[in-house]
Formats: structure tokens, C-alpha cells, sequence
């Protein structure tokens, strides 16, 4: 039996803060649930809203010396348990993390910073900016969602060496990226059909999805597109079907464009356009810009090789 401050026996300090750590992650994941019925666990309100209540609750009953080092540590458990717990995927778990930790700084920084007398006033009037950033994607407002990532190289073969590797199924290397090998993205293994013309179809398999989840099992992953407009030294693939990247963005379609460049060579342009599924836009955007760029490039540099052979 531990002793309070009085030398009584008690329940001490350290397992307060445990007692009270638990209960609020138990709270934020029946919040998730209920999130997660209404259709709003790609909104601000969860990535956003569940970090800030995290933090919040956490630093408002452990009343730690530090509110932003006790909101870290919170998070972070709540992260280890997101998982298995919430049956989240890796990918998931990554690209939220960092937003998570953001959120969890700077509600630990607003409290620490009110915890001065003369600063509780001031340190509070930011709250009402985080209930706008909170309601974003939830119908109150959103940010524009249509994208596009557009890359261009200058690859050693000419065009007509260029068209015949597009038309045929393409053989894909480990990525080169380091954000694409960094980040445990699905990775394509094969791809089925062949052809350039109007209607002529592609499957391209990917890695299984490996969710954290208690339990779970690889589920099968695949992309099926389709040539939906053919002009020369240009194509464009539609979309017609995606389990790969769906939890992460609308994939719409994927053009590629060619022409003759100096020396033989020809002058290649990948462009993917997409749709961001994911709240808030100030962090999800230029992430998944980012991502699509480097998908891009990927892209080129995979038939830029069949291209060469």
C-alpha cells in the first residue's frame, strides 16, 4: 500500500496518472466508435479532434508538472494501442502520427503557458482557432480537394521504344524513392494485359494490406485500369477499380505523355490526378502531393527501364 502526502496509506501519485491515462484512452476509443459509425474517421474531427481530446483530458486530470510532456505521453500510448486495438494499418499509423503529435505539443503548450497567472487568459483565446481546424471535412467547411502531381524525365530510348513498354506489361523494380521505401506503402508485384487502344485493360496486383488489428488477416490488394482516351505520344489509364490506395486517397487516373527529345532520346510526363479523402487539408494535402509525385516518378522510371531493355 502506497503513502499520500500525509504519510497515510493512499493510492500514490504515479498510479493516479496510470489510472487516469487508461480511462481517457478507454474514452477516446469508444469516441473513435462512435466517429467511425457516423462516417467521420477521415475528417479533422478525428485527426484533430481525438489527439486534442487525448491531450486535454489526459493533462486536465493527471495534473502533471508538465501538461506538454504528460500530452506526449499520452499520445503515444494511444498510438501503441490504435492498432491492435482499432484494427489500423501501418500506413495509417504513420502518416497520422506525426499530425497527433502536433496536435498533442501544442494543447500541452496552451495549458503550460495558462498555468502562469497572468497568461491563462491569453494562452485560452487559441482554442477557438483549434475548433475551427476540428470542424473541417465534417460538413461545416472543407478545403479544396482535387489534385494533381506531374513529373518529367528525359529517358535514354526513343519513342517508339517508350509506347512498345507501355503497351506491354510492365515489370516493377523495389521503388527508389526514399519516402515510397520509407513509408510501408502497398508495393506492386505483377501486373495482367497489355495494350494501348480504347478499352484495353490493365490488373495490377500489390502487396497484401497487413492490419495491426487483433486477429486480422492479409487482405488481398489489386488497381484495374482502363485506356480510357489514346492519341498519339499520350494515353490516359482511368481508374476503374482500387483496393490498394482507397483508405488513403481517390486515385482517378494516371496519363503519360511522350515525345522526341535531343539525342535520340525521348521526354516523358507522368501526371496523376486524385482526390484527398483525408481532413485536415493543411497536413493531408501536401502530404499526399508529395506522395503522388514520387508515385509518378516511380512510374516513369518503371517503363523508362522496360523501355531500355
Amino acid at each position: 500500500m502506497d503513502e499520500d502526502d500525509s504519510g497515510r496509506p493512499g493510492i500514490s501519485r504515479e498510479r493516479w496518472l496510470l489510472g487516469s491515462v487508461l480511462l481517457v484512452l478507454f474514452a477516446a476509443m469508444l469516441l473513435y466508435k462512435v466517429l467511425h459509425a457516423g462516417r467521420l474517421e477521415q475528417t479533422a474531427l478525428f485527426y484533430v479532434g481525438l489527439p486534442a481530446f487525448i491531450a486535454l483530458a489526459v493533462v486536465g486530470t493527471a495534473r502533471p508538472k508538465s501538461a506538454t510532456g504528460t500530452a506526449l505521453a499520452g499520445v503515444t500510448v494511444g498510438l501503441a494501442l490504435a492498432g491492435p486495438l482499432l484494427d489500423e494499418g501501418v500506413v495509417c499509423l504513420v502518416m497520422a502520427a506525426p499530425l497527433f503529435y502536433l496536435v498533442a505539443v501544442g494543447i500541452g503548450l496552451i495549458v503550460d503557458y495558462a498555468g502562469r497567472r497572468d497568461n491563462r487568459a491569453h494562452a485560452f483565446a487559441a482554442l477557438p482557432l483549434l475548433a475551427v481546424l476540428v470542424l473541417e471535412g465534417t460538413g461545416a467547411y472543407e478545403l479544396p480537394r482535387d489534385g494533381a502531381a506531374s513529373v518529367t524525365r528525359t529517358v535514354a530510348a526513343s519513342p517508339a521504344s517508350y509506347e512498345a513498354a507501355l503497351a506491354a506489361p510492365p515489370r516493377f523494380a523495389p521503388p527508389e524513392p526514399v519516402f515510397l521505401r520509407g513509408v510501408p506503402f502497398p508495393r506492386p508485384r505483377k501486373a495482367e494485359g497489355s495494350g494501348l487502344d480504347v478499352g484495353d485493360r490493365r490488373t495490377i496486383t500489390f502487396s497484401p494490406r497487413k492490419s495491426l488489428g487483433i486477429g486480422a488477416r492479409p487482405t488481398p490488394r489489386a488497381m484495374r485500369l482502363v485506356v480510357a482516351e489514346r492519341a498519339p505520344g499520350r494515353v490516359v489509364f482511368d481508374i476503374e477499380r482500387d483496393t490498394t490506395l482507397a483508405r488513403w486517397l481517390d486515385l482517378g487516373s494516371a496519363e503519360a505523355s511522350w515525345r522526341p527529345a535531343a539525342g535520340g532520346r525521348t521526354e516523358v510526363t507522368w501526371t496523376l490526378r486524385y482526390r484527398r479523402t483525408y481532413d485536415p487539408g493543411w497536413y493531408f494535402g501536401p502530404l499526399q502531393r508529395y506522395g503522388m509525385e514520387q508515385a509518378a516518378a516511380y512510374l516513369s522510371d518503371t517503363f523508362s527501364a522496360g523501355a531500355a531493355r
